[in-house]
């Protein structure tokens, strides 16, 4: 049986895709072609912008393929570590979430390193995608907070108050049923995952990676967790 026309388009743009993430290992982001893409696909233009329109819109795929494969990493190792308590599947999900940059670190600097000069990702199509792994996460607290691990903490640790509301209407906006001192713990713990594997992936460690970068990497999770659980 012949191929249908919404299979054909499926089979180009995993094409597209597939080509255009070598494109971003070699060149990386700001130096992205989609007329290169094309010439390596073997398409004329006019056949490829039925399906990529520009070369902003390739990097929205590549937004939206980097994100959902990452997120699809970290929900797989949480699935994993299903019989472990709350804190540690946060772990799982937390070493995954390195494990994925370290393998593909073009992509990762994709999604958290610079801007792309000139380009503007567009929030209706990437943030669903983009907070995904945020959201397992806070998942996961929440489960420590029914479980009476995580509680608010009185005086909120000297917390500015200026950052009370704020925090009440993320945590609000996750499902978290938390107040700010326990959102701010989370997003402390959040900035732990991706500065940690930042630092790493973008060498700021230096050449050795302070000799073992995923033991620092666990530690500096653990520690976060533990904030949470103190």
């Amino acid at each position: 049986m012949s191929p249908t026309r919404a299979e054909r388009r499926a089979d180009v743009e995993r094409r597209i895709l597939q080509i255009a993430r070598a494109h971003l290992a070699q060149e990386g982001a700001a130096r992205l072609s989609l007329r290169a893409v094309t010439r390596e696909l073997g398409m004329v233009s006019s056949a490829v912008y039925r399906y990529v329109a520009d070369r902003d819109e390739l990097l929205t795929l590549l937004v939206v393929d980097g994100y959902t494969d990452l997120a699809d990493a970290v929900d797989a190792a949480v699935e994993a570590a299903a019989e472990q308590p709350w804190h540690e599947r946060i772990v799982a999900g937390a070493l995954a979430f390195r494990a994925w940059a370290v393998a593909d670190p073009a992509r990762y600097a994709l999604l958290y390193g610079s801007p792309v000069p000139g380009y503007q990702a567009p929030g209706e199509r990437t943030i669903g995608p983009g907070t995904r792994v945020q959201t397992t996460l806070t998942r996961l607290v929440a489960e420590g907070v029914a479980a009476g691990e995580v509680a608010e903490v009185p005086g909120h640790r000297g917390l500015d108050p200026r950052l009370d509301a704020p925090l009440a209407a993320a945590a609000a906006e996750l499902g978290l049923p938390a107040g700010p001192a326990v959102m701010a713990a989370v997003v402390g713990l959040w900035s732990v995952v991706v500065g940690g594997t930042s630092l790493e992936v973008f060498g700021q460690y230096g050449p050795d990676g302070l000799g073992a970068p995923d033991a620092l990497f666990e530690h500096q999770v653990r520690a976060g967790v533990d904030a949470l659980r103190a």
